[in-house]
């Protein structure tokens, strides 16, 4: 009688171990499918990340008129926006001095990269001190 109970729970007990290995295998390898895949994600995002960056060379440079001064905002040394009057006045007059062009611009390229529409109000000349 007691060699069947003992024989029984060594049954149960190899079972139980077989099936704790079997579980144990089943995870580490789950494990490392979603390991892999997490890191596959990571550098997939980051390489996204780095070639997808967002690189505007925007800058403002002064160019001389006949009348005065004006401004061209460039990007990648093309010019997107050439500026050679002061912009809202009535009258086509260009910018008194090199250094009110220069404002101006420089209030352009900021909206710009705000992602703001680049427009000029007669407050912004205003604030600017920008002659009329």
């Amino acid at each position: 009688m007691y060699g069947n109970l003992n024989q029984k729970k060594r049954k149960m007990t190899t079972t139980i171990n077989r099936n704790i290995k079997l579980f144990r295998k089943k995870f580490r390898r789950s494990f490392i499918h979603l390991f892999n895949l997490y890191l596959i994600i990571f550098l997939l995002g980051t390489i996204i990340f780095v070639f997808c960056k967002k690189e505007d060379n925007l800058k403002v440079e002064s160019i001389k008129t006949p009348n005065g001064w004006g401004y061209t905002i460039l990007k990648n040394d093309k010019i997107i926006i050439k500026q050679t009057i002061v912009p809202v006045v009535s009258q086509h007059k260009s910018f008194q001095t090199k250094k009110e062009a220069l404002a101006v611009g420089k209030l352009v390229l900021q909206k710009l990269n705000s992602n703001l529409s680049p427009t000029i109000t007669k407050k912004d000349l205003v604030s600017l001190k920008i002659k009329m």
